[in-house]
């Protein structure tokens, strides 16, 4: 990937903020896409700038939660830590409820946003479009909760998927309407494209999105009826190598990164690249020429394979009290920074 702007030398004294769901098992489309790439993230980036990994619980519950919310919170952290993820004095670790800015900030931007630019989120529209009646409030202002996830920070760089960007730009356009307002209380996250700029020279898995391995025109999905189809991060390794073996490719007898004709012998390049953590590039140049699909899958199986048993037997050995002492620092930390933050809202707003 291109190093260009965003030299982990030349950045410092940023704020990175991202927040992952864990309201359910992580499939390895998930953990490739987004933790994993976070994690490769924050160790890049911690030693001259904070990471702010926070986890968005009142998001979760917006929509059911698929079994028990706190295990698989704590789940969720131990697989940061199982990556690799480098826990230092820049590195933040916290529950967004347990950080009750969020909420009563959220409050007080609800007063400056407006009806017309929340409902214009696409999100929003897709989940209402069938009409409003049964679409819970939350849905509509989540995107609202978003932006004082970020404005209490100070965060310049929000690593998140395109379907979010629009979000970015709400926070942003909130964040300066309140600047205008009462003067300069909020930090603005960087605009779209210094954003894609960003995530695209940090990040080796910018824009990769895991496939399904039975249907590769289609993304890697917990809902998926198919076994096959999906890799959950707590499978048996053994039986992930034979979903591998198993995965739908095509008959052009040629390994070639194409997503339109090749989709799944290019899904499991990717795979192979983000586990590895090799460029991508690197990996196709590796196998182009190469004609036996069944020698790149057995490739890809036993890359996997290992990992997922390495990373099970990592995450087993983390003690709940060891998040547990994660956490609590890092609310600590989270709350004195969004409270300070939030009393400058406070003031501003004549509440103080």
């Amino acid at each position: 990937m291109l190093e260009i702007g965003y030299n982990k030398d030349m950045m410092e004294g940023k704020t990175i903020l991202t927040g992952i769901r864990v309201n359910s098992e992580m499939t390895l489309g998930n953990f490739l896409g987004a933790l994993l790439p976070m994690t490769r993230l924050a160790n890049k980036y911690s030693l001259n700038n904070k990471i702010n990994i926070f986890i968005p619980d009142l998001h979760t519950i917006i929509s059911e939660v698929d079994g028990e919310l706190q295990k698989n919170l704590i789940q969720g952290i131990k697989y940061y830590l199982a990556a690799g993820l480098e826990v230092n004095k820049n590195v933040h670790i916290y529950r967004q409820s347990y950080v009750p800015a969020h909420s009563e900030l959220c409050w007080m931007l609800n007063c400056v946003a407006t009806m017309g630019e929340v409902s214009r989120m696409i999100q929003y529209k897709e989940k209402s479009k069938n009409g409003d009646a049964g679409t819970n409030v939350a849905i509509f202002d989540y995107p609202v909760l978003m932006a004082a996830d970020i404005l209490l920070y100070d965060a310049n760089y929000v690593p998140v998927g395109e379907d979010q960007f629009q979000h970015i730009e709400l926070t942003r356009d909130i964040g300066e309407r309140v600047n205008r307002k009462f003067g300069e209380i909020f930090v603005l996250p960087e605009k779209t494209e210094k954003q894609v700029e960003f995530i695209e020279t940090a990040n080796s898995a910018g824009g990769i999105r895991i496939r399904d391995l039975q249907n590769p025109d289609k993304k890697m999905s917990k809902s998926a009826l198919a076994e096959n189809s999906k890799i959950m991060m707590n499978d048996d390794p053994l039986r992930v190598a034979k979903k591998i073996m198993s995965a739908q490719t095509d008959s052009l007898g040629k390994i070639a990164f194409d997503m339109f004709d090749q989709a799944g012998i290019s899904n499991l390049l990717q795979i192979e690249a983000l586990i590895s953590d090799v460029p991508l590039q690197e990996v196709i140049s590796t196998w182009a020429g190469e004609t036996r699909y069944g020698d790149l899958k057995k490739k890809v199986a036993e890359t996997v394979s290992t990992y997922l048993s390495e990373f099970q037997e990592k995450v087993a050995k983390i003690s709940d009290e060891e998040v547990y002492q994660i956490l609590a620092e890092g609310e600590r930390y989270a709350n004195e920074v969004a409270q300070a933050k939030l009393l400058a809202v406070q003031k501003a707003f004549k509440l103080r």
